[in-house]
């Protein structure tokens, strides 16, 4: 349902590892023996320091990252020597610990009516959400531009990753994003002096903004963006923590990006931005889940679909609908990029018994919802809409709290898909 980044608890990262040890069992994130730890030939990246708390959504906060596999451990004996390591392998205890937990917590269901009921109500619980933590819960995703360099623009014009001669990667010439002669650009800026969201501001219900949407005619040259050479689409923009750095790292000025998201209070968050540039984007509401709801650019325009913590907000039986539609809006050799929630992951060992929806789908405390994705079930949601794999791995983290000597395992899924060329 939600086209939004799945939120984790705002508790502060030491209350929250307590909770942990307190809820899921020491046996899973307290470190076995040395002796049993089973490192992979490549031994395990070292991130640096500073990865944000270990229930946010990713541990990438505003500094450089290594690529995944950049640099290696060998000696187990090191562990609590930096805050957290990539590609650990699990023993099969702690493979056999983590299934028993969620067979735990999957025990009892959520009722019907209930989840009738998050379903329903969706765009309230995200809503309320934004209203809450405005657009200080999440940190700027900086670390993108390591994991995928497409999105580094001005970086990446003359290397491969589309393989059509007539893609739009290749060029940077245009410069009509500039002359605003889309009708973005506004003939006066906003007063943004305050940083905090002010419900004064606020933007067209979904129903208002379909009908805007459903009036524009998407044909060439004539939708926003239509100037632009390389166009680039967020679902689930949020506040703008992706969105903003990407216009802030690319200066190309044939660059347009798009950013949507199912919360108007969200939508309302990114458009009273200082940063917020009507010539260069172009942020509007939407429900991934309506297959009615109009986009605002045509089909076969886009070359990058950005799926940060998104498609797992959504209700299983809808995914498949929902990347068929985003599918249709890449043009050939254009991806999808996507990196969500992994199965066993810390987040969904310690959801509690009576949060579980169905098989590894929760709801928490909030009313929003999240799944917990295998690379196979990804795998088949893009192939069966069309596109190929260029990238499905798993992202084994294991995070450490040196001062209380805790570990934590976290697993994400990362992807890249591509639209094949005719």
């Amino acid at each position: 349902m939600s086209g939004v980044a799945a939120p984790q608890s705002a508790v502060s990262p030491p209350r929250q590892e307590a909770r942990v040890a307190r809820s899921v069992g020491v046996s899973v994130f307290l470190p076995p023996p040395a002796s049993s730890w089973r490192v992979p030939r490549s031994g395990w990246r070292i991130p640096v320091p500073g990865a944000s708390g270990p229930f946010m959504e990713d541990p990438g906060g505003g500094g450089k990252r290594l690529r995944f596999g950049s640099r290696f451990l060998t000696d187990p004996a090191r562990l609590f020597q930096h805050n957290a390591w990539d590609n650990v392998e699990w023993s099969e205890e702690q493979e056999a610990s983590a299934r028993s937990k969620v067979q735990e917590n999957s025990a009892q269901l959520v009722s019907q009516d209930q989840q009738d009921d998050y379903e329903l109500n969706a765009n309230k619980y995200w809503n309320d959400f934004y209203k809450i933590h405005e657009n200080g819960f999440f940190k700027d995703r900086h670390w993108l531009f390591t994991e995928f360099p497409e999105l580094a623009l001005h970086q990446n014009l003359n290397q491969p990753g589309v393989p059509c001669e007539n893609s739009s990667m290749a060029s940077s010439e245009h410069t009509g994003l500039r002359s605003c002669r889309n009708g973005l650009c506004s003939e006066h800026q906003l007063d943004f002096k305050e940083s905090r969201f002010n419900v004064g501001h606020t933007v067209s219900p979904e129903t208002d903004t379909a009908q805007k949407l459903g009036d524009l005619k998407l044909s060439a040259g004539d939708f926003p963006g239509a100037a632009a050479t390389y166009r680039i689409l967020e679902v689930g923009c949020g506040a703008g923590n992706t969105v903003f750095p990407i216009l802030q790292t690319n200066n190309d000025p044939g660059l347009f990006v798009y950013c949507c998201d199912f919360s108007t209070t969200a939508v309302d968050l990114v458009q009273t931005n200082a940063e917020y540039d009507p010539c260069r984007c172009f942020a509007f509401v939407h429900d991934l889940c309506n297959d009615q709801a109009p986009y605002p650019m045509p089909e076969e325009s886009l070359d990058i679909i950005i799926l940060i913590f998104v498609l797992s907000a959504i209700l299983p039986d809808k995914m498949q609908c929902v990347i068929n539609r985003l599918s249709q809006l890449l043009r050939p050799g254009g991806m999808i990029l996507l990196r969500d929630y992994g199965r066993y992951d810390l987040a969904q060992l310690r959801f509690k018994k009576g949060r579980c929806l169905s098989d590894n789908f929760y709801v928490r405390g909030d009313g929003t919802r999240v799944y917990f994705f295998t690379q196979d079930e990804l795998d088949v949601l893009f192939t069966t809409a069309g596109l190929e794999k260029v990238q499905n791995l798993v992202d084994r983290r294991l995070q450490v709290n040196r001062g209380k000597q805790v570990t934590m395992h976290r697993v994400w899924i990362q992807c890249k898909y591509r639209k094949p060329c005719p």
